[in-house]
């Protein structure tokens, strides 16, 4: 890995030709952080705040190499993955990062866009648990990704833990789990960690700009493990970041609006 002094971060995910979420929304969020935002995409969509499209997933061997040739020149002070969309994306993503030497690493498994549309297929989430979880510092489910990775119906914070512990005995070192699906007024997100639990509290934010919610949530938690920041502390960051990305959401199309990554320094849209 080359010597450098920026700090850098590397978001492993797909495209949105919307702008809200994605590839496009990390690199946003990693520069409102200050940090150098670098990418190996994975799969290009065709969306809008309306819905995903189509979608067509990069070469295998392509997406390696990206990642490999961004970590041996450039270097790579965290990175996260995204979108992977298939098993065999899921396996070279997983033995690029370990190639690389990848320390910090964000996983979010996304399933499924805001819209409701499948972006990981089912046979690749097995592969996500047992291969790429080993590897993450930390990973972000919602509530459904939550289920399914844990094999738990989640219905309340009870339910939340145990998926926690669970998806924790793959081998990440920190799980948060984001309750922005349960019922009420309140959008709680748990942190476990070393074995125990942390309840970060929240309002539920009102209105419709919540494209790319997740997408700048673990984005913003990447740029701050790339500063140096201690795992669960940046789940706090970031929760708070993006609080402020969904209160700024953009008014765009007639679908679900994106949340404004750049919060702090953009204009009034």
């Amino acid at each position: 890995m080359g010597a450098h002094v920026v700090t850098v971060a590397l978001t492993i995910a797909g495209s949105d030709s919307g702008g809200g979420a994605g590839i496009v929304a990390d690199l946003k969020t990693f520069e409102a952080h200050g940090v150098w935002g670098t990418c190996a995409i994975v799969a290009v969509t065709a969306q809008n705040t309306l819905g995903v499209s189509a979608f067509e997933t990069l070469p295998p061997d392509l997406v390696r190499r990206q990642i490999l040739d961004v970590a041996s020149d450039i270097g790579v002070d965290a990175a996260k993955t995204g979108m992977l969309a298939t098993a065999e994306l899921v396996a070279t993503v997983t033995a690029a990062v370990a190639d690389a030497g990848i320390g910090r690493l964000v996983v979010d498994p996304v399933f499924v866009s805001k819209h409701g549309d499948t972006l990981l297929a089912d046979d690749a989430v097995g592969a996500l648990r047992a291969e790429l979880l080993p590897l993450a510092t930390v990973v972000t489910p919602n509530l459904p990704e939550a289920s399914a990775l844990a094999g738990i119906d989640i219905k309340d914070r009870d339910d939340m833990v145990a998926a926690a512990k669970a998806i924790a005995s793959a081998g990440t070192k920190v799980v948060m789990v984001k309750g922005g699906h349960l019922e009420g007024d309140q959008s709680p997100d748990l942190v476990w960690s070393d074995g125990g639990a942390t309840w970060l509290e929240g309002d539920r934010i009102p209105g419709r700009h919540t494209h790319g919610t997740g997408c700048v949530l673990s984005a913003a938690l990447t740029a701050e493990l790339a500063r140096g920041m201690d795992p669960a502390d940046a789940c706090v960051a970031a929760k708070r970041f993006v609080e402020k990305a969904i209160a700024a959401g953009v008014e765009l199309g007639a679908g679900v609006g994106p949340v404004n990554p750049g919060w702090s320094s953009a204009p009034a849209w």
